[in-house]
């Protein structure tokens, strides 16, 4: 992976001296209590393919940069630069210190910080097959192929698209503490949707893996050759074409189980950012509000049921959330957010952590070189249980409505009040589902909602799911994270038709 570290020739070793340069000058400074220097390079390739059109789109990017990140004078500094070259790094380093006296003059109260100990070393996420080696010809031949088994035209099928999403990340981290570290990732994936329109305008649409980013986790393309897209892709548009003849959802209060896809975007509104620990204290708050989860509540709000158990963990295998250390040097670490219903954990900074006398649960990441890091999600998990197989599942919950397949949600500025849009619904009887529905809405309140799961599948259902695009933070920064979890049930939930 060397060739990350490449821009016009610059080495590893070159990147290590400028920044090593950088940070001898900061220690000189009196009154820097901490210092870091990040180098990141990114690569990012995205490919869109419309079936009956071809190519749809083609996006090729790559940049790379150092980020320095100061606490002075009671306050913090960051500043960034694109320039591979000594001047312009020590210049940043200057401005992100003189940013950080500034930020500290005009505080109320100095910025709380918890020491740590130096980390070093090397880590790096897996890719059997680089996809960035992948021909283009290959990739769009899969695309093709794939929207060619929607059969786009014929009958009610109006739309059909697939695509690839691949990205690649080296950084390199050092600090005033003495930490070193230096870590590789590669994210793949991909996904197709299909809409039918019915002679009266009706329109309906069916997504594989899943809506959104698709499906997106660490390892090169052959992820993207495990989906299967154009085995899948009959289903899809079947699925597609019967929603148009389909019923609505019904109204009114029914035990619903949620599929892993949907189940992973309700962890990640509904418990994600409400554990997000800035959002909770207020220092965070201009992009989709605060929490309902106060760090007065820690260790006593009932946030579910005894069977819900969620986890921040970023040692979670192939996940969109899974590093070796965060970007100020955290060990990637599990912690426990939810345990057994009751509301236990934050994802947290050491800053944040000091400010309620807790440790950093190792969640602070930055988009790329020029974005300040910010509490962000790594992997949150609901744990399996001991609902057996969704099979099993699906027995023992006749009468039940099983939806999949997000198409919109909304939830208020605490992570309190919801509703969900989603793509499919099935009547379960006699442990099948049975009568699809079209449209299906549920809504719930946040503590109440999840008071009312009483059954979670187990192991051989869980599924680690990645958002590609989950923002947060002014500038913009949008990361990716991810969610693993096995279908859930939940009982007398609200449902309704979109």
């Amino acid at each position: 992976m060397t060739e990350h570290w490449k821009r016009d020739g610059l080495s590893m070793s070159a990147v290590r001296t400028l920044a090593a340069e950088a940070l001898g000058w900061l220690r000189q400074q009196p009154d820097v209590v901490y210092a870091d220097v990040r180098y990141v390079a990114n690569a990012e390739e995205r490919i869109r393919w419309r079936g009956g059109e071809g190519l749809d789109g083609l996006q090729r990017a790559s940049d790379d940069g150092f980020g320095i990140r100061v606490l002075a004078g009671g306050g913090w500094g960051f500043a960034a630069t694109p320039q591979q070259r000594s001047g312009p790094v020590l210049e940043a380093a200057r401005r992100a210190l003189a940013v950080a006296r500034a930020s500290g003059a005009a505080s109320l109260e100095p910025v709380r910080w918890e020491p740590a100990e130096p980390q070093r070393g090397r880590w790096e996420g897996p890719c059997e097959r680089d996809p960035f080696s992948v021909p283009l010809e290959e990739k769009l031949s899969l695309l093709q192929r794939a929207t060619d088994a929607l059969r786009v035209g014929e009958g009610p099928v109006r739309m059909g698209r697939a695509h690839l999403r691949f990205s690649r990340r080296a950084q390199l981290l050092l600090s005033t503490e003495g930490t070193d570290v230096e870590q590789h990732w590669t994210l793949s994936g991909a996904g197709l949707e299909v809409v039918a329109v019915g002679d009266d305008g009706e329109a309906q649409r069916r997504s594989y893996p899943t809506s959104l980013d698709g499906d997106l986790g660490q390892g090169g393309f052959e992820r993207v050759l495990a989906l299967r897209l154009v085995e899948e892709a009959p289903r899809v548009r079947e699925e597609a074409v019967a929603l148009l003849s389909a019923p609505p959802c019904p109204v009114g209060e029914r035990d619903v189980v949620l599929g892993t896809d949907q189940l992973a975007l309700q962890i990640h509104e509904s418990c994600g950012h409400p554990t997000e620990l800035d959002r909770a204290l207020g220092t965070e708050i201009s992009l989709a509000g605060g929490s309902f989860l106060q760090p007065a509540e820690l260790g006593s709000l009932r946030y579910g049921s005894e069977h819900v158990t969620l986890v921040a963990d970023a040692t979670s295998p192939g996940g969109c959330g899974t590093f070796g250390w965060d970007d100020e040097g955290t060990p990637a670490r599990r912690v426990t957010l939810v345990e057994a219903g009751r509301f236990v954990g934050y994802l947290s900074s050491r800053e944040t952590a000091a400010a309620i006398g807790t440790s950093s649960s190792g969640a602070m990441r930055a988009e790329s070189w020029n974005r300040l890091p910010l509490i962000r999600m790594v992997n949150v998990n609901l744990e399996p249980g001991e609902a057996g197989s969704l099979q099993d599942l699906l027995d023992d919950s006749p009468g039940a409505l099983y939806i999949e397949t997000n198409k919109s949600w909304s939830i208020d500025d605490l992570r309190l009040h919801f509703q969900f849009g989603c793509e499919v619904a099935w009547e379960i009887r006699g442990g099948r589902k049975t009568t699809m529905y079209r449209n299906p809405v549920y809504s719930g309140v946040t503590p109440s909602f999840w008071g009312r799961c009483d059954a979670v599948c187990g192991p051989q259902d869980w599924r680690l799911w990645g958002i590609g695009s989950c923002g947060k933070g002014e500038p913009m920064q949008l990361m990716a994270v991810g969610h693993g979890c096995a279908p859930a049930r939940f009982r007398a939930v609200t449902v309704g038709h979109g």
